[in-house]
Order: C-alpha cells, then sequence, then structure tokens
C-alpha cells in the first residue's frame, strides 16, 4: 500500500445520493482476487453503453477526470453489499480519498484497510465543493492526513474524523497485516521472555 499524508489532487465531482457497491463495480467483476485492473471496471454499467464505448457525458470519461486523485461523492456512498472489490476499482482508477457528507459502514472500514482514505465532511462543505466543481475548471483540495485537515480551494480548512489505527496505518502504508508484521521483533521478545512450559494443574 502506499502510505498517505499529505497530498493535493483534483476533484471529480459526482452528485449522486445512495451510489451502491454494485454500481461502483458490477457483481459480474468480481471474479478475480487481484487488486490490479479494476479501475477500467469502475462505474461501467454508467460508464460505457451495451456496445463497451465510453458514454461521453458521464463525469469519468471528461477529460477533466484524468489524472483526479479525489472523489467528491453524495450521501451514504458505498451502500450495499460487502464487497473489497470497490475500494480496489476506485484505487485503480487513480483515486487515493473519497469525499462525502457519509458512508456505508462495511465500504467505509474496507477503503481504510486497502490504502483508500474516506473524508467525512458537513453538508455545507460537500455543497461548497459541489459549487466549486459545476464551474467547469479544475478544482483542487489538499488532504493532510497527519492533521486530519482537508484544506478547501477558498483556503478553508475542515477537519474529518478516523480513528488512530487507521490512521497509523495508512501513513505507514501498511495493512493489518502488515501492521502486525511490524510488531514481530517486539513479539519475538515477548515470547523469548514467557516460560517454555506452563503447568495448567491445580495449585
Amino acid at each position: 500500500m502506499e502510505p498517505i499524508k499529505t497530498f493535493t489532487g483534483r476533484l471529480v465531482p459526482l452528485a449522486v445520493r445512495d451510489v451502491d457497491t454494485d454500481q461502483i463495480i458490477p457483481a459480474r467483476f468480481l471474479k478475480t482476487i487481484d487488486k490490479q485492473g479494476l479501475g477500467k471496471d469502475l462505474f461501467y454499467d454508467w460508464r460505457y453503453d451495451a456496445q463497451g464505448k465510453p458514454k461521453p457525458e458521464f463525469i469519468l470519461n471528461q477529460p477533466l477526470a484524468q489524472g483526479a486523485t479525489v472523489l467528491l461523492a453524495g450521501d451514504n456512498f458505498g451502500c450495499g453489499s460487502s464487497r473489497e472489490h470497490a475500494p480496489w476499482a476506485l484505487m485503480g482508477f487513480g483515486f487515493r480519498a473519497v469525499i462525502s457528507t457519509s458512508f456505508a459502514d462495511i465500504f467505509r472500514n474496507n477503503c481504510l484497510k486497502n490504502g483508500l482514505l474516506p473524508v467525512v465532511v458537513d453538508e455545507a462543505t460537500s455543497q461548497q465543493l459541489f459549487a466549486a466543481a459545476e464551474s467547469g475548471q479544475p478544482v483542487e483540495v489538499t488532504v493532510d492526513l497527519p492533521r486530519q485537515m482537508l484544506c478547501l480551494p477558498s483556503g478553508r480548512e475542515v477537519e474529518f474524523p478516523i480513528d488512530s489505527f487507521s490512521k497509523d496505518c495508512l501513513l505507514a502504508g501498511v495493512d493489518q497485516l502488515g501492521y502486525l508484521q511490524r510488531q514481530e521483533a517486539a513479539v519475538a521478545a515477548y515470547e523469548r521472555d514467557q516460560p517454555q512450559t506452563i503447568s495448567t494443574l491445580p495449585g
């Protein structure tokens, strides 16, 4: 996983509420367990027509979306069934963070475990960002994970929540297994200090 610390990225607005994981990555693409290559299938049924040709009106097919690293989403993003393929597809497209007023719990946890930062903001901040994005001009925000701050184009900073364990993992660029592996020396030292045999008999 690539560490997330502080980065500035272009915003892509997707003003749709209740986007479920089957829209993010349709179930027919879940046969793979490889994280690579799913970016092309992100929002497939919205992105392509029946012949598999890109729909020019869909935001991800427009020039402003190319190279963007932050998705601005509607409320309750990532609802529906659990699938790690959803954050895999978002990251495969190039997104490093998703901003919304709320995320479905399972989706949010899957993001945190896979290196995609879910940024929760209040409704006023969300509307300010959507208004800026509607201008048709590139809009950039700065995500500062160490300080848990989102810097808006206006210069205003908004704090966002994240639990300390997930924050530590994202800053280090490790998942839960990677976090445990980093403690290998401490675990080995603990085991060396323990008795080789332990009596379980009474007294």
